[in-house]
């Protein structure tokens, strides 16, 4: 559990760092692929706008307009 906080910590500061003006679907799947390669499953990445979420967000695109937001389950 300790691994997969740590793996969603570092994917939220590396997303706005690095994805201000990615697309979207590019940058959701980029953060599915370290998730997947961390080993973590049974999880759902949603595209929404920005503060409109009920979850962790992860990463920011289309110039920080929108927030790709991590739920668990």
């Amino acid at each position: 559990m300790k691994k997969f906080m740590l793996a969603v910590g570092l994917l939220s500061l590396a997303g706005g760092a690095f994805a201000a003006g990615k697309p979207c679907e590019e940058l959701k799947a980029e953060i599915a692929a370290k998730l997947d390669a961390k080993g973590v499953s049974g999880y759902s990445l949603e595209i929404v706008d920005k503060g409109a979420h009920d979850g962790k967000v992860v990463g920011t695109c289309e110039g920080k307009t929108k927030e790709i937001v991590y739920k668990r389950g």
